[in-house]
């Protein structure tokens, strides 16, 4: 049976296209409350105004179009009842094209992208240290304490303050720039001629220069191996000191730093964020990506002397709850 928000949005695309006919084939949700429809070549997006950044999301398509960015194009709007139509970018995402023998060559294509992003002309909010610690809170909230149902020592949140600071402060040390907050291998499309293209960039702010390149190196969603990541890095440092973002005192050691902790602050809310979709919203398919995503947090916490204690804690209380390998 049709909703009735799916209803209105039928209807309001009908009196658009003038077309009384015309039916909203859904494509798919994800994990906001958004819902999409296709019809009459375009993106039909149901998102409810209590929840969603609609006028973000039409102030930073215009900002990445002129950019020289791809984005769905806003064609249509009503904000009042939470109602877009956009550009259609087809179905293939760049997760569907990657396999080992391909994932270096698209990766560095879609790092191409991060240079232009420093070129976006937008007020956005700063993911300052305030913002970091609101994020920060999601993964002791609801992995640890809802989902693992941990009880917290009073050292114990202690060193997760002592580890947010460390993370906090490696992220305020880079270079400031527009960065789209979920850059990964689901929010990048690839159209009909092959070109990439950015979706669910709504939440853009500014942030750390190495966000996004980590987001994708290390996406939640599927893990690569090592060299591909370490390729990346690399490439993305020279494409940010050939654009002259970097200066000459940013060597690929201290980039590689700033990243591999900028992922570990991304990944440790990326986790809490997947026990909250379980737990709050009832979509329990993101529950597999945990332990993906902590073998990521894992894996840089024990490369870093300045992590140890933290490594330790986690491969003692809550990586056996995932039945994960505790060796690295």
């Amino acid at each position: 049976m049709m909703s009735q928000r799916h209803a209105l949005l039928q209807q309001w695309a009908q009196q658009i296209e003038q077309n009384s006919d015309l039916t909203l084939q859904l494509i798919s949700g994800d994990a906001s409350f958004r819902r999409y429809y296709r019809a009459a070549g375009c993106i039909w997006v149901d998102a409810p105004p209590a929840t969603e950044k609609n006028r973000e999301f039409i102030a930073n398509s215009a900002a990445l179009l002129n950019a020289q960015i791809k984005a769905p194009q806003v064609l249509h709007a009503d904000l009042d009842n939470g109602f877009l139509c956009v550009s259609d970018l087809g179905d293939r995402s760049l997760l569907s094209c990657l396999s080992e023998a391909s994932v270096t060559v698209w990766y560095a294509r879609a790092l191409q992208l991060l240079p232009k992003f420093t070129q976006v002309d937008l007020a956005l909010p700063e993911f300052d240290a305030e913002f970091m610690a609101r994020e920060n809170a999601i993964f002791p909230e609801w992995l640890l304490e809802t989902h693992l149902q941990l009880v917290l020592s009073a050292e114990e949140k202690a060193l997760l303050a002592d580890t947010f600071a460390l993370l906090t402060e490696n992220n305020l040390s880079q270079p400031q720039v527009v960065m789209h907050r979920d850059f990964h291998s689901r929010n990048l499309m690839v159209t009909d001629d092959d070109a990439l293209a950015v979706i669910d960039f709504q939440d853009m702010v500014l942030g750390p220069l190495t966000y996004d390149a980590v987001s994708l190196l290390k996406d939640c969603y599927c893990r690569w191996p090592d060299e591909v990541i370490a390729h990346g890095t690399q490439h993305v440092w020279q494409l940010y000191a050939d654009s002259g973002i970097l200066d000459g005192n940013t060597d690929p050691a201290q980039f590689r730093q700033w990243l591999d902790l900028t992922g570990m602050q991304r990944h440790l809310k990326a986790a809490g964020i997947f026990a909250r979709l379980h737990h709050r919203d009832g979509k329990s398919g993101y529950l597999n990506d945990i332990p993906r995503t902590l073998g990521y947090v894992r894996d840089v916490a024990a490369s870093y002397p300045q992590l140890s204690v933290f490594s330790d804690w986690l491969q003692q209380r809550v990586l056996p709850a995932f039945k994960m390998d505790v060796s690295v």
